[in-house]
């Protein structure tokens, strides 16, 4: 049942167990952690209506992985469905579990965190074959997070990565990459970019497509509001897609692309990105959102004592705090109002960091001020289309006196 934007389920499940979370000693009453529960669940019960506006893909049953996971589904002969198969990854509020009628109730309070956030292809592909199954014939692992709200971007980045690093790892053998390194040759992180599976750096590079998203303006006109580039938060996956099939599309001319277009300011984008997360704290004004210390806004962590600093994202500067994407994202794209093309390239129409100094302190104040207006969640701030509107406007104001 759901009651505005909350939603309970109950259903039977044939194990239920709660993982101790190892960072919560038994003293420390009432402090709140992600806690972790694994449920083994007959998929005769599995509820229809888990809410999906949380996975951040779209479920393809065409796909070859999803025409495995059905084969494994309905094979009568192997009953180790729940072994083989990933299984379900949910977000809630709570859980709470009946061990006399063996009956688990997980609450969503919350649908822009609270729901599917990994297994979607498992969960559509179960609800659609199932009728051809018995009782107790296929299980499926169901694992369900709670306490996650403010560090649900990275949950859900880092457990729907598969589909997308495999694509990555095709389009890096057929050298649609190189566009992306020569960009980034002389940059002291160029050797820190991974590009395929299992090559294990520290710039994974569907990060970097998706900041480089957010100043597509052929995708993403500067003289209209609509559309914001809301998807380089939302799904790194789309912009993995975007960039492949920009590249494919335009196979025998390159300089249509407008990845080719942007090459040049390529070093700039990945400059203003650490210039906005290094110096996100000092443009921050406390007093005007009631919260002085930046360290005190919900998704912003600080260093302890004691604890290495943390690094900017491309150029590893030291850091005192770490800030959400889903603030760095809707300010960072903002700064696509200071591009236009030119002679088939893409180039600034002012210096972004010269116009981060004079505007920084409103952005930033603007952003954290959303964020408390929605809740204190930087998830949904990330999502807010009048955020990326209002910031995108105000950094546009800067250009109106500039002669083209």
């Amino acid at each position: 049942m759901s009651k505005n934007n909350k939603m309970e389920l109950k259903f039977k499940v044939s194990s239920f167990r709660k993982i101790p979370n190892p960072y919560i000693k038994s003293d420390n009453v009432g402090e709140t952690k992600p806690e972790m529960y694994v449920l083994i669940c007959d998929v005769k019960d599995l509820p229809t209506d888990i809410p999906m506006g949380t996975n951040p893909r779209m479920q393809n049953e065409k796909t070859k992985v999803a025409k495995k996971i059905q084969t494994s589904l309905t094979n009568h002969t192997e009953r180790n469905f729940y072994l083989l198969n990933r299984g379900i990854l949910l977000s809630a509020k709570s859980v709470s579990y009946n061990n006399e009628e063996n009956v688990v109730t997980v609450l969503f309070e919350d649908l822009n965190v609270h729901g599917n956030v990994d297994g979607g292809h498992t969960y559509t592909i179960i609800k659609n074959c199932r009728d051809q199954l018995e009782v107790g014939e296929q299980f499926v692992k169901i694992e369900v997070l709670t306490g996650i709200e403010d560090m649900f971007e990275q949950l859900a980045a880092a457990r729907n990565t598969s589909v997308q690093v495999n694509d990555q790892s095709i389009a890096e053998l057929e050298n649609r990459f190189e566009l992306i390194k020569d960009a980034f040759r002389n940059e002291r992180f160029y050797n820190d970019i991974s590009y395929k599976q299992n090559d294990i750096k520290r710039i994974d590079v569907s990060d970097i497509l998706a900041i480089l998203n957010l100043f597509n303006i052929d995708r993403y006109p500067t003289d209209k509001l609509n559309p914001m580039p809301l998807v380089s938060y939302a799904s790194k996956k789309s912009c993995s897609d975007y960039y492949i099939d920009e590249h494919k599309k335009h196979e025998k001319d390159q300089t249509q692309n407008p990845y080719y277009k942007m090459k040049n300011i390529m070093p700039k984008i990945t400059e203003l990105y650490d210039e906005l997360e290094t110096r996100m704290p000092e443009f921050y004004k406390g007093e005007a959102t009631g919260v002085k210390k930046y360290g005190s806004i919900t998704g912003v962590s600080m260093v302890k004592p004691g604890k290495d600093k943390y690094k900017s994202k491309f150029y590893e500067y030291d850091m005192d705090y770490s800030t959400p994407n889903g603030f760095l994202y809707p300010i960072l794209g903002a700064f696509r109002a200071l591009v236009r093309e030119k002679d088939g390239k893409y180039e600034w129409i002012k210096d972004p960091i010269v116009v981060l100094n004079e505007l920084g302190n409103n952005l930033v104040s603007s952003t954290i001020q959303m964020s408390r207006d929605l809740g204190n969640n930087p998830n949904a701030t990330g999502k807010n289309s009048n955020l990326w509107q209002t910031l995108f406007m105000q950094v546009k104001m800067t250009t109106m006196t500039t002669s083209f």
